[in-house]
Parts: C-alpha cells; sequence; structure tokens
C-alpha cells in the first residue's frame, strides 16, 4: 500500500501549493485547468524508489485510471478500486482484498480529488532540475510550509501540453521516489465495472469486510 499511497502523494503535490510563485502558481493552475476538462484520465507510470545510504534501487510499473470520483490504480501487484462509495484493496500476494467505505471529507486524498482541488499547505517555486533539461518542460519545487514525513517533491511538468511528466518526492529518511509518466491518454472509454472489485475473478481470494 505504501506505493499506492506516494502515487496520491505526488498527485496531491500538483495542486496543494502556496501563492509564492507567480510563475510556477499559472502554471500549476494552467495543468489543473486542462485536467478538469477531461472526461477519464489513464496514465502509465515507471515507480523508482532510491536511497543511497542504504543501497536501495528498486523499480515497478503501474497503471492509473480515473473518471470523475471513481479510480483504479494497479502497481506492484496490488490493486486499488473506488466506484465513489466503495473502495476495495487487493493484496496479490496474500490473495485478499480489504472493504472500506470511500472516505469523502472534503481534505481525502484521492485521485479523485487531488487532481482538482487546491490548498495553501506548499511553497512552490520554479528551479533549474537536471531531468528538466528539456526546452518543452518546466520544474516545480514544492517545499511543505508545514513539516511532515517528506522535505519535498519536485513536479516536471510539460508546458506545452500542460501535462505532469514525472514526480519526484524526498522524504526525510533520505529515500527518493520517482513516479515518470509513460504514457498519458485522456477521455478513454471506461465502464462502471472498471472500478468495482469482482471476486469471481481471483480464485479463493479472502474478502475482509473492514467497513
Amino acid at each position: 500500500m505504501k506505493q499506492l499511497l506516494g502515487i496520491f502523494l505526488a498527485i496531491t503535490c500538483l495542486n496543494l501549493f502556496a501563492q509564492k510563485d507567480e510563475k510556477a502558481t499559472i502554471l500549476l493552475e494552467e495543468v489543473s485547468n486542462k485536467t478538469k476538462t477531461y472526461s477519464s484520465i489513464k496514465a502509465d507510470f515507471t515507480y523508482t524508489m532510491d536511497n543511497k545510504a542504504a543501497r536501495i534501487h528498486e523499480t515497478k510499473i503501474g497503471t492509473l485510471l480515473v473518471t470523475g470520483d471513481k479510480y483504479k490504480i494497479n502497481v506492484a501487484g496490488q490493486e486499488v478500486f473506488c466506484n465513489g462509495e466503495k473502495v476495495w484493496n487487493y493484496i496479490g500476494e496474500s490473495n485478499e482484498v480489504q472493504i472500506n467505505e470511500m472516505d469523502k471529507r472534503k481534505e481525502a486524498i484521492t485521485p479523485a480529488n487531488i487532481l482538482t482541488s487546491y490548498n495553501t499547505n506548499y511553497k512552490s517555486r520554479l528551479i533549474q532540475d537536471k531531468d528538466a533539461a528539456d526546452a518543452n518542460v518546466e520544474a516545480v519545487e514544492l517545499i511543505p510550509l508545514v513539516q511532515g514525513s517528506y522535505e519535498k517533491v519536485i513536479v516536471i511538468i510539460d508546458k506545452n501540453l500542460k501535462q505532469i511528466k514525472l514526480f519526484k518526492i524526498f522524504d526525510q529518511n533520505g529515500n527518493i521516489f520517482t513516479y515518470k509518466v509513460t504514457q498519458f491518454l485522456t477521455n478513454v472509454p471506461v465502464k462502471s465495472g472498471d472500478f468495482e472489485f469482482n471476486p469471481d475473478d481471483y480464485d479463493d481470494v479472502e474478502v475482509i469486510d473492514m467497513r
């Protein structure tokens, strides 16, 4: 579940920014406003976790599908389904699924609201970044105003397409989590069943209802 929460955090950081750097603010607003025009989004990504001190380098791939308040995430043997009311978290290693009610609080972090919501929890500024050498991209650094579990986030944005290309999350333990979007599709056909867990598709799955 840690990788999935990291995805939520990464997307969240796009929209939770303080009005500090006017150019960064305008760019983030343009990306978010364009995102709001899509009926659905499907994003393929690579996830990398690095810690030089601990000599850790892990790479995984995943997919995110979002429409309205519904979403599905698939990464590293885990799948999360949400139909706007319930959330199913399937863990492949143990062949179990946990069912919870969707958190509908305004401050809740989900792919449904973090792509379009705003807050004032971060200081944003444009920076020069080695991963943003392409003239068509900009790098935005986001620093939390209140110290938490991570130090900063760098968001790499295609300024022409107004789309996110990459996130880098730096936590307090020296870990760097990188999410690179490898494919970004919009207005893809979706159906309600895409966002609901069907136990018939998983042999002998253990269902844990936590509602």
